[in-house]
């Protein structure tokens, strides 16, 4: 019952976006999981079919699919952009300067992927300059320089918060002393609330409804944050410190009451469950695998969640390369199977189906089983590292690098 519940939950809490569309980082529920099915699970021979691949510029952000054109940012020699491209043939339809070329030895370029929202796309740069774009021209509609203006400086390896909507707003993680997370009016830009202190962390905020209540969740450098975002009110705080306060994933709704967080350099993952008395909340662990022997931490992709089983990918070590794939029962916390040393990846789930990139540029195919481990299909896909989960909109898979896009065609024949 718990989990149809969240299934009407998470239709309620996505971004305006027709069907099929992917307006905002991991996706329409901001989950990572798609809902289109009739997809592949094997390539021909010759490998996947490409509809279409056009050169792009440097930069970690993903892509945003929406009312037939799709968005993402990169940048040249001294600029970052945000750029918007024809769907279906990848012909480039606008691009605008949104921030000077930014730089940082974990790698240069934009970070956070564009959201878009009734026909304006929001995007933040490298060093945490917020834009809002007319979604159809370009045009800019207004644009902070939010550590400027919140007397603050980016994260250590760069801004990398997508821009998430909750009601009249546009929230982004900022980290400033007077204020992590900040809430600006999404038509003019004017700051409305913040809550907060300490490091913003590497995380893109969620809207969740957790013991009756929407609020953004925020997995901040040292914590996860619950705030009402009509007024940026702290409902509850847990604390979540992570060395190099490398929290990153996205927190994810496991039921109307809990919400898992998950962390790479050996720390681990927990579910809290929300608690209510009267007007006040409070966060408790539920379940918890801290530590080099978790069974689950994700150093920068987020869980995707099915049939009552986390699929992820748990990363060993401080930052170490050894990644193993894995899926989880929430049930009671057990690895129903792990492929070890998998590598690097992200991933999408969709029709059954993992689509994983690697950062080698690989796309594979592996069945979502909550039984055993089934690879079914794999192929080279990009020349560069990508950091970035495919995207699915339309049977098209869409995924990038630090040179280029590429669409593929991943329906299956009729």
């Amino acid at each position: 019952m718990r989990f149809l519940l969240l299934s009407a939950v998470l239709v309620a809490l996505s971004v305006s976006s027709q069907a099929g569309d992917w307006p905002q980082f991991l996706g329409p529920h901001r989950t990572g999981v798609s809902d289109e099915t009739g997809l592949i699970d094997s390539f021909p021979a010759s490998g996947p079919a490409v509809r279409w691949r056009v050169p792009l510029g440097v930069g970690m952000s993903g892509l945003a699919i929406h009312d037939g054109l799709a968005f993402t940012m990169y940048q040249d020699a001294d600029n970052q952009f945000v750029v918007a491209l024809d769907a279906t043939s990848g012909e480039q339809k606008w691009t605008t300067i949104v921030a000077a070329a930014y730089t940082n030895s974990m790698g240069n370029g934009p970070r956070a992927t564009p959201t878009v929202h009734n026909g304006v796309v929001y995007s933040f740069s490298g060093e945490g300059i917020l834009t809002a774009l007319q979604a159809n021209s370009g045009d800019v509609v207004w644009s902070v320089n939010t550590p400027k203006q919140l007397k603050g400086r980016p994260a250590e390896y760069g801004i990398a918060s997508s821009p998430l909507i909750a009601g009249g707003s546009v929230v982004v993680q900022v980290g400033a002393p007077n204020g992590t997370v900040v809430a600006f009016d999404l038509k003019t830009g004017d700051q409305k609330w913040t809550a907060g202190q300490g490091t913003s962390g590497y995380s893109s905020p969620a809207l969740l409804t957790l013991a009756g209540k929407q609020q953004v969740v925020a997995f901040v450098g040292a914590a996860v944050l619950g705030i009402d975002p009509a007024n940026g009110d702290q409902l509850w705080r847990y604390p979540y410190g992570t060395d190099y306060d490398c929290n990153i994933a996205t927190p994810l709704l496991i039921d109307d009451a809990s919400v898992l967080i998950s962390s790479g350099e050996n720390h681990g993952s927990t579910i809290l469950k929300i608690l209510k008395n009267g007007a006040q909340f409070r966060a408790a662990p539920s379940w918890s695998s801290l530590g080099k022997k978790s069974v689950l931490r994700a150093e920068w992709q987020t869980p995707a969640l099915a049939d009552g089983h986390l699929f992820a990918l748990d990363n060993l070590g401080s930052a170490g390369p050894i990644t193993n794939l894995v899926c989880v029962r929430i049930a009671d916390g057990e690895q129903v199977w792990a492929k070890t040393r998998f590598g690097k990846s992200n991933l999408t789930l969709a029709d059954g189906k993992l689509f994983i990139s690697t950062m080698k540029g690989e796309l594979i195919i592996v069945k979502a089983s909550t039984v055993d481990f089934t690879e079914t299909a794999r192929a080279s896909v990009l020349e560069k590292m990508t950091r970035q989960a495919p995207v699915i909109s339309n049977g098209l898979l869409y995924l990038r690098d630090d040179r280029e896009v590429v669409c593929l065609d991943i329906r299956a024949e009729k």
